[in-house]
This record gives structure tokens, sequence and C-alpha cells, in this order.
């Protein structure tokens, strides 16, 4: 699973987290529905937004929710999972946006898209995602065209980038297409008022979104010589910081000016968790007064509390790095040597590693069975790097709360 807002169950809570699993599965079974089963793998977290903010801004009407079957990824349990034109929505642009990543992959000879028979399916699979998109987008009167224009637009733009060209320009294609798929939840919710400040966090979120992926893969890029906006227009961290943190001080503000039946799940994810994914990508405290404290010492030099990123960063739930060491979220890694009592062997403990990776059960299940240890493990919605003790209460959402969203 991929994207920036990531929460966890902790901060969630468990109204907000049902409501959270609802939309993240209405979107899983939305691309089922429409393209098959394979069109699934481009479920991600940021896309399911479009769908909360359809839900948020609608009247309450039946049709919404529908009770799903028993699921691998739920732990074979039924759901309450979202429906209707958000999901819809969402689906289409997960669908158009990962065509185009895909493409761009095959267009950089990325690993096994190197290889021609390879490329080849790839670039198959990566029209097929494009067309059942632009049907889908059609059809809840979306026209996709913007988000093709804007991968069409973002090539030629990263060609031409240099050293002095302004970052924003790079970002630009991304907030554009961001723009649009947010307004068009004001549309298919009934409230046109409320497009042009969506158009706005939509914009913003879009470039926070392409920001923290160059500031996450600028180590990795580098190694691997591969293209990255900060290292081509020679933008600093500093600068990528501010921009990130106006970036996100703009969407709170753009929140303010849009009308929501119920935006206490939408309040949460963009004016809070966004935070954190800044945090998170650039290594700093979770919380934010304490991160604004710190000022630019506590955002580029040492993390403070170690920073997700650091081995050293001890984990809130047993005062451990489970990856520390190397140690894997499994529980115990495969060894050669006989199993402890109650353990699994290397070769059985790889088949049943298969299996929870397979059914997500990492990411979706509450817990899951450690493939060699055999000891229960949290899935990945219980883990988090936050520390609310220090915090008090945002009076919309209900979770613990130090940003400057007005409450």
């Amino acid at each position: 699973m991929f994207g920036i807002v990531r929460p966890c169950s902790h901060r969630l809570g468990e109204g907000l987290r049902t409501q959270w699993m609802a939309h993240l599965c209405g979107l899983c079974l939305a691309l089922r529905g429409d393209h098959g089963q394979f069109a699934r793998i481009v479920t991600n977290y940021d896309g399911l937004l479009i769908s909360v903010l359809t839900e948020a801004q609608a009247e309450r009407a039946t049709g919404g929710r529908r009770t799903a079957g028993p699921c691998p990824l739920r732990g074979m349990r039924t759901a309450s999972v979202a429906q209707g034109e958000g999901a819809r929505l969402a689906a289409a642009v997960s669908l158009v946006l990962a065509s185009a990543k895909v493409r761009d992959h095959v267009a950089d000879g990325d690993g096994l898209l190197a290889r021609r028979p390879v490329a080849r399916a790839a670039r198959r699979v990566a029209a097929s995602w494009g067309r059942a998109g632009a049907r889908t987008g059609s059809d809840v009167g979306f026209d996709t065209a913007v988000l093709v224009d804007a991968v069409d637009r973002q090539i030629g733009i990263e060609a031409l980038a240099g050293p002095g060209t302004p970052l924003l320009t790079v970002t630009e294609p991304t907030e554009t297409a961001t723009a649009a798929a947010f307004a068009h939840t004001a549309v298919l919710a009934g409230r046109p008022d409320n497009a042009e400040p969506l158009a706005e966090a939509g914009r913003l979120f879009g470039r926070l979104a392409h920001l923290l992926d160059a500031v996450e893969d600028r180590e990795t890029d580098a190694a691997s010589r591969a293209w990255n906006p900060l290292t081509a227009t020679g933008t600093s961290l500093v600068e990528a910081r501010r921009l990130a943190d106006d970036a996100l001080h703009g969407i709170r503000l753009a929140l303010r000016e849009v009308s929501f039946t119920d935006g206490k799940l939408a309040h949460l994810l963009l004016a809070h968790e966004l935070g954190r994914s800044v945090d998170r990508a650039f290594g700093t405290s979770g919380c934010g007064h304490q991160a604004h404290a710190d000022g630019v010492r506590g955002a580029f030099g040492p993390p403070q509390h170690g920073g997700p990123y650091n081995p050293s960063s001890p984990h809130p739930h047993d005062g451990q790095n489970p990856y520390a060491g190397g140690g894997n979220p499994f529980g115990g890694g495969p060894s050669l040597q006989p199993p402890g009592p109650g353990g699994r062997g290397f070769w059985a403990g790889c088949a049943a590693a298969i299996g929870v990776c397979c059914t997500c059960k990492v990411c979706c299940a509450d817990e899951f069975e450690g493939p060699w240890s055999r000891k229960k493990r949290e899935g990945c919605l219980s883990n988090c790097d936050c520390d609310c003790s220090c915090c008090e209460a945002c009076e919309i959402c209900e979770c613990c709360s130090c940003c400057d969203c007005g409450l």
C-alpha cells in the first residue's frame, strides 16, 4: 500500500478508523467491480481521500454504504464499505495516475522494465488502466484528460528543468491534477460552492505529495542517478520544508471555507495527518508545536526523538525499534536453525510469510501470526509513531492537535 496519508488506529479511534477502512475497502472494491481483480493493485491511501471528501459533503442518504462479504484482507470478516460515485471517482483517478506512473517507469527503463518483453506487457497494462479510468471518470462526469495532460506536461517540464528552475514549476502538473479531482467531489456531493476551496486544497495537496516524494527519494535517487526534482533544481531541504509547511498551512485555511455535512474524518486526514506526513518525511518530531519550537534545527539537524527512520528511535509500543538489528515486522527473522517452541522452520515460515503478504494482513489486519515465530503481531494500522501526551484534543475530529487549524 502506498500514499503519504497513513494514519494509525491510535489516532483515529474506533469510529473514525471504521470510516477510514470503509473508504479504503470501498476504493478497492470499486476497482474490482468496474475493472477486475488485477486493478485492485492500484488501491492507495491517498486515493481514498476523494471518497472521504465526497461523503463528507453529501447530505445523509441511504445507499452510501453496503455490507461487503468476507475478504482475506480483513481476516475473512464482512464489513460496511463505502460505495457510490465518490468511490468510483477515487478508482478512476487511481487508475489513470497509476497508468501514467507505469508508463513513466517504462520510459525510464527502471528495473525489470528495462527488458523488452516486460516493458511491452507493462505498456499494455498501463494502456488498459488508462482507458478503464477514463470510462469510469466519464460515468461520474469527470474528464480524466486533465490528469493525462498533467502527466504529459510533467515529462516535458522535467526534461527542461535544471539548476535555478523554481521547484513549483516542477510540481505544477501534479497540483493541477489533484485540484481537479478534489474540486469534482463538490460536484458529486451537490455542493458547487465548495469547488473553489477544494480545488485550492487539492492543488496544495498535490504540491505536498510531490515534495514529500522528492524528499523521501532524494538519497535513493542520488545513488541510482535517477532524476529528482530537489537535486535537479538545486533546491535545499530547508527550502523544501518551507514550501511543505506553507502548503500544509494553505490546506488548513482552504478547509475552513468548505461546508461539510460531517467533516471529522476529512479534517483529521487533511488538517492533522498531513502534518505528521511532513514530519515523517523530514525526520522531525511528530508533535506540531514541538517541531515549530525546534525550528530549522529540529527539521534538518539530528531528528528529534531519533526520527522515524533512525534505527535508534524507540518504538512507542514496546520500547524497541522493530527494525533495528535486522529485525522485521513478521516477528523473528528467518533462521535455518531448528524452530523454537511453537515456532516454524525456515521453509514453512517462508510459505507462511508469502500467505501473510499476499493477503495483506500486515497492512489491514488488527493482528497476524508471525510466519516464523508464530507470535501475535499488530498490523500496520496498530503501529504508530505518535505521542499525544503533550497535545489537546481537536474540537472537530477529537484527535490530538498541535496544529494551526484554527480550533
